[in-house]
């Protein structure tokens, strides 16, 4: 179960402002704003004491007044902590015994699969087979809990940057135990429902293949498979006729077509689901590129990345907060422990503890009450650090919430040297002397430090050559100019042989390079293009053989990990070497660092591998080269 919800509308409606209707806390969870709202409650955006984003669902206060919902609630919530697949959205914290019941989830910034398709049209077929194959997953783990989703659709499923997130799993379970389902409030879709669902029958696993095989259907044509209209007529066609799959692209035909079996015996298991995605795109389901998304969809994910942090609160009242679970502002100014312990009865992982108020480095303008304006604290997870003589310095990040960083442990630093001597304090002027005095000794220090400098250098000036290549001086200080150096100066530097910090060389960037097998890359070259040869000392080819090999005498490549972002400094830090890269290991994105026995760098990035039905095999590449930045032997 989660309880995620994404607004509709664009990009300007993803974190709407809270209503004067709306609570600016929820048992501890400060709100920043509204994410939607269904039949089922409100969705709100919260932190962490961590920082970290949460989906705060409120469940409307109808459902909380029937004591079988509440029942039932707790049970799928209990079942929904166990769910840690790598496609839903877990279950952090939850209380279904509070004046309204409520769960948080980790928060997904991306926009659910209705509003993609909604605001950019139907979705590729490559993206289609990569949403089902990862829904397929997200749905074994589901079952292998116990839950039934039973309201698998669009808006359940979430587009994340690293593949989908099925949320709100099981909690249609919870809301059938409610007379309210029958007065006027709907739980479920009808247009993704399965005929046994509508029908009134045994709702089993194979009830959410059918859905699953609606949602495929849906994200490639961007149109219901049994059509839209009224409730009533959209079930009567689930029921009673077959779906129109005439727009479903060929390759999609079969997994639909399976799926969408009246009979539930009839419908593929997730295993074969997922077999099923394969065998019509094999390259795209076993390597997941990072822009499995359309362009325009991936802009909305970034959009939602920057997610706002809540107002800050009214100081908190002068007296210490009352033992016991802290009572959920539903309107108006925060409880006495609002903003400071949100409780997790039973849960199976949970921000903080009953009654324990959040450290006094909760990030101020996230969670919590601003900074210095924290209650006494108190023992428990979130226990305050151990006190130190130094302040707490907070940081922000990216312009969401404010993260607080624990002071140094130890004793004071000793303060920086006075001139004169090391470990000098700078001596207070006496008061009882006057300016003349000052003056005078002022003076005298002056010229003390003049003729020392002087004598100093007249001394050492013939000794230049005698510093070491790196710069260094004995006491491990630079003589450079930098911080440290103790060589006295009289209007110049001292000599030094280190080079200055800005003689790195120049990128020259080549894109969209493709690359063939049995081609090589020169890096040394003016326009970097592929010429004919895998073999003969070339810095860069494409073996047949299917990987990237460094032939030159001297060179060598390293893979950088998923998600890594190389650059000049990067290249030259790297050291786990290999002379060749196997394209299996290779994905959209991927980076190879590059060193050539002539000395240049060159980072390349993977953009593209070819297709299978291409008449030839190649890379699609940018390749940045820094011409003679190879650190020396």
């Amino acid at each position: 179960m989660s309880g995620q919800q994404s607004g509709r509308g664009g990009t300007g409606e993803i974190f709407r402002t809270l209503a004067a209707d709306d609570p600016t806390t929820v048992a501890g969870y400060r709100l920043a704003a509204k994410l939607g709202a269904g039949g089922m409650g409100k969705v709100y955006l919260s932190y962490t004491p961590g920082g970290r984003p949460v989906a705060i669902k409120l469940i409307r206060p109808e459902f909380g007044e029937d004591a079988e919902f509440r029942r039932r609630f707790a049970q799928e919530v209990r079942s929904a902590q166990r769910v840690q697949g790598l496609f839903t959205a877990p279950v952090i914290d939850a209380d279904p015994e509070g004046a309204q019941p409520w769960l948080a989830t980790a928060y997904v910034p991306g926009p659910s699969l209705a509003d993609a398709v909604v605001a950019h049209g139907a979705l590729p077929v490559e993206t289609v087979l990569l949403l089902v194959a990862g829904m397929a997953e997200a749905l074994h783990v589901i079952h292998g809990a116990g839950i039934v989703h039973r309201d698998l659709k669009p808006s359940n499923v979430l587009l994340a940057s690293d593949g989908p997130r099925v949320i709100d799993f099981g909690i249609a379970h919870a809301a059938d135990a409610t007379s309210l389902t029958g007065s006027g409030v709907t739980i479920g879709t009808p247009s993704f429902m399965a005929p046994e669902q509508a029908a009134g029958r045994k709702v089993t696993p194979a009830t959410d293949i059918f859905a699953l095989g609606q949602v495929a259907a849906y994200a490639a044509t961007g149109v219901p498979a049994f059509g839209e209209g009224t409730s009533h007529g959209v079930l009567y066609r689930i029921v009673h006729e077959e779906p129109d799959l005439t727009a479903v692209p060929e390759r999609l035909s079969e997994l639909v077509t399976r799926c969408l079996a009246k009979d539930p015996e009839a419908r593929p298991t997730l295993a074969e689901v997922i077999r099923l995605c394969q065998e019509a795109n094999a390259a795209t389901v076993l390597r997941r590129p990072e822009d499995w998304l359309p362009g325009a969809v991936s802009a909305e994910i970034t959009a939602r990345a920057a997610a706002p942090a809540p107002a800050q609160t009214p100081p908190p009242p002068t007296t210490a907060p009352t033992a016991g679970h802290p009572p959920t502002a539903l309107s108006g100014p925060p409880a006495p422990a609002a903003g400071y312990a949100p409780t997790a009865p039973g849960a199976a992982y949970a921000p903080t503890a009953p009654a324990t108020p959040a450290p006094p480095t909760a990030p101020p303008g996230a969670y919590g009450p601003p900074a210095g304006q924290q209650p006494p604290p108190q023992a428990g997870p979130y226990g305050p650090p151990p006190q130190h003589g130094a302040p707490v310095h907070a940081g922000p990040v990216h312009g969401g919430p404010v993260h607080a960083y624990p002071p140094v442990q130890g004793p004071a630093p000793t303060p920086y040297p006075y001139p004169g001597g090391p470990g000098r304090q700078q001596p207070a002027a006496s008061q009882g002397r006057g300016g003349r005095a000052i003056l005078v000794a002022v003076a005298a220090v002056l010229a003390f430090g003049l003729v020392g400098g002087l004598t100093a250098y007249s001394l050492l000036k013939d000794k230049g050559q005698e510093t070491t290549s790196n710069g260094d001086n004995a006491n491990g200080g630079k003589q450079n100019g930098g911080g440290g150096g103790t060589t006295p100066t009289t209007g110049g530097t001292a000599p030094s042989t280190k080079p200055s910090a800005g003689t790195d060389p120049k990128p020259a960037d080549y894109k969209g390079i493709n690359l063939t097998a049995g081609y090589h890359l020169t890096l040394g070259d003016e326009s970097v293009r592929p010429q004919d040869g895998e073999d003969g000392g070339y810095e860069l080819s494409y073996d047949t053989g299917g990987y990237l090999d460094a032939e030159s005498a001297g060179g060598s490549l390293v893979l950088l990990d998923p998600g890594q972002q190389g650059s000049l400094a990067v290249c030259r830090a790297e050291t786990r070497f290999t002379q060749e890269v196997y394209v299996n290991k290779l994905a959209t994105g991927r980076q190879v660092c590059v060193t050539t026995g002539s000395g240049h760098l060159g980072l390349v990035t993977v953009r593209g591998i070819s297709p299978e039905d291409s008449p030839s095999t190649y890379l699609t590449l940018d390749v940045t080269v820094w011409r003679n930045a190879a650190t020396s032997s």
